[in-house]
C-alpha cells in the first residue's frame, strides 16, 4: 500500500526529496518542516511514526531516535500539485519537536525587525549528549 501512495508523490521535481510538513493533531500548530525521499515516505506509512530524510546527513531521520521525542502520525496529506506532505503528528516524549528544545522549530517572531524568542523551551537540548540534532561533537571535524 506505500508503495502505492508514494507512486502519486513528485518525489523527481525536487532531486528526489519532497517538503515535509507537521502539524500537531490536535492543536494543527505547525511544529517543524524537513524533506522526505520515497523511502522515509514509505517507512513513515508502514510504521506510523514520522520519518525524514536529512539532506545534510545523507540518511533517513527517524524523528525521536537520539532524543525520544518522535511523533506518531494520525494523518498524511498531500498538496495539489503532488510536491508537499503534511502530517498530522502527536508529538511523544519531551513535546519538543525543535531540536533546540521547543514545542515548534517556529519559535522565533520578527518584532520591529529583530528575531525574538516567543515561546518557551521545553526542555534543554543539552540533556540528550554533546552530539545531538544539528550539532556536532566537540572536536569532531
Amino acid at each position: 500500500m506505500e508503495q502505492q501512495a508514494s507512486a502519486a508523490i513528485d518525489f523527481d521535481k525536487a532531486g528526489g526529496v519532497v517538503p515535509a510538513v507537521a502539524v500537531d493533531f490536535n492543536s494543527g500548530r505547525l511544529l517543524m518542516m524537513a524533506y522526505m525521499n520515497r523511502e522515509a515516505f514509505e517507512e513513515t506509512v508502514a510504521t506510523g511514526r514520522a520519518c525524514y530524510y536529512s539532506r545534510s546527513r545523507g540518511r533517513l531521520w527517524r524523528k525521536g531516535e537520539e532524543s525520544g521525542n518522535f511523533q506518531l502520525v494520525r494523518e498524511i496529506r498531500l498538496d495539489c500539485d503532488n510536491d508537499t506532505v503534511l502530517l498530522a503528528v502527536e508529538q511523544q516524549g519531551d513535546g519538543a519537536a525543535c531540536h533546540e528544545g521547543y514545542e515548534s522549530c517556529f519559535f522565533r517572531r520578527l518584532e520591529d525587525g529583530e528575531w525574538q524568542v516567543a515561546d518557551q523551551r521545553k526542555v534543554d537540548p543539552a540533556k540528550y549528549g554533546p552530539g545531538y540534532g544539528h550539532h556536532k561533537t566537540p572536536g569532531a571535524s
